[in-house]
């Protein structure tokens, strides 16, 4: 067997095999948050301001062991709730920074210091930030593609003419029988199975593009970029994008360019992967309209790579 095909065939299973488990969790939560959580149920959860609701919004990625690639079926489905869009997309770029099990992987890799710390608060003020930008003047209908919105819209309005019966009753206010524990847990399954197939495509997809550049990307020439304090973070951007790793292993990873990047440009790779790589922005086009994909991306490069470089000139760390 070539060496090339070896080594594509490893990153490939590599990156599919950490990251398919969270996938699989972020949709049985989003199947959760469909059969269990209402609108109304949403509407007294969220603060009303949009600095209060946006806070809420990242700090909820602390609460849901999910990557990058379980919290955009997740956060599809709390849109479809009710969700801000400043809550939204805050959660949806926080979640896999700022989980449980990434900072406990952060903690394991680094101990308790400047990168675990700084990573926990750049991946929460960047995308709050982000979801601020978002919150002037866009809505849920305005930035997701129509086939996202559709289930939170009520069928008597023409939105979509799939709707279950039961969405079907809701929407003409028919009285319907509670549903016993059992069947809703069934529901929930059945939405999670759903989301989970419909999601893994653009897994493994992106798993596929990934593994291609690694497979022939040199490692002479990361190396050499390593000594500039602005063209080191870009790099490493750019690398945690095409790396495509799950957030819960990136610092693991990131450790063999401790001795040649600074800790900036380390910050570059650990806040900027998680919020955008190669698979999780096949599913980003799977939910939203291109132009807000575009700028979600473009958002997080700059301001991540902004702070990470003015940490590189003004900080010795």
């Amino acid at each position: 067997m070539p060496e090339e095909v070896l080594i594509f065939t490893t990153v490939f299973l590599g990156i599919f095999i950490e990251a398919a488990p969270f996938l699989l969790l972020g949709t049985f939560a989003s199947g959760f948050v469909e059969v269990f959580i209402s609108r109304d149920d949403m509407a007294k959860i969220m603060p009303k301001g949009i600095l209060p609701a946006t806070l809420m919004g990242g700090l909820l990625g602390f609460a849901f062991p999910v990557c990058e690639c379980g919290v955009v079926p997740l956060t599809r489905r709390l849109f479809r709730k009710g969700l801000p869009v400043s809550a939204g997309i805050a959660f949806l770029l926080a979640a896999p920074t700022i989980n449980p099990i990434a900072l406990a992987a952060t903690y394991a890799a680094y101990g308790f210091g400047d990168v675990l710390l700084l990573r926990f608060l750049l991946g929460l003020s960047i995308p709050m930030f982000i979801g601020f930008v978002f919150a002037m003047g866009a809505s849920p209908i305005k930035i997701l593609l129509p086939r996202s919105y559709a289930a939170s819209v009520p069928a008597i309005m023409g939105a979509s003419e799939n709707f279950s019966d039961i969405q079907r009753m809701d929407a003409l206010n028919i009285e319907q029988p509670k549903p016993t524990l059992g069947e809703q847990l069934q529901r929930a399954t059945r939405i999670a199975s759903n989301e989970f197939f419909e999601m893994g495509r653009y897994l493994v997809l992106g798993s596929i593009l990934a593994a291609l550049m690694q497979t022939y990307i040199s490692q002479e020439d990361i190396l050499s970029l390593g000594n500039n304090p602005f063209s080191s973070v870009v790099f490493m951007q750019v690398l945690a994008f095409v790396l495509s790793v799950c957030s819960t292993v990136d610092a693991f990873i990131s450790l063999s360019f401790v001795n040649t990047f600074s800790t900036g440009s380390i910050l570059g790779f650990l806040v900027f992967g998680p919020m955008a790589d190669i698979k999780s922005t096949l599913m980003y086009l799977n939910v939203f309209k291109r132009n807000v994909v575009f700028y979600i991306i473009a958002l997080a490069f700059l301001s991540t790579l902004l702070v990470t470089v003015f940490i590189n000139l003004n900080f010795n760390i």
